[in-house]
């Protein structure tokens, strides 16, 4: 397996980019952009989602690692919830809802098994290397 030398480099950061990119999309192109606190709330978890990895990964341990990926799992799920409020609210088409909603749950056990590799792992990091 090749090494990976930056976060930019890692599938679940490159979905989750795909996921910040389709939900600016929705709110530029649906009613959200007029529900400040939900196009909020929409920007910021799709956001965690991908500024969590990137920060896991530059703490050069794995369980650090680990428990950044965890958080951005978890806005993975928080961002799937609010998109059932956009849908609830007529703000986005059930098509539209679907693709997030699948986006959210491949990324979310995309981390999953990210996150069983660091467990498993023997390498523990960069900052134990000597």
């Amino acid at each position: 397996m090749a090494r990976i030398e930056k976060f930019e480099d890692l599938e679940v950061w490159i979905r989750a980019r795909e996921i910040c990119k389709f939900v600016d999309t929705l709110i530029i192109s649906t009613p959200i952009c007029e529900n400040f606190r939900l196009k909020n709330q929409m920007e910021g978890s799709s956001g965690s989602i991908m500024d969590n990895i990137a920060e896991g990964f530059d703490r050069d341990g794995n369980k650090e690692f680990h428990n950044f990926l965890s958080y951005s799992k978890g806005s993975a799920s928080e961002l799937k919830s609010q998109a059932y409020r956009a849908f609830d609210k007529n703000y986005i088409s059930q098509q539209q809802f679907e693709t997030l909603s699948e986006m959210c749950e491949t990324t979310k056990n995309k981390l999953g098994a990210f996150m069983h590799y660091l467990r498993n792992s023997e390498f523990k990091g960069q900052k134990f290397k000597k």
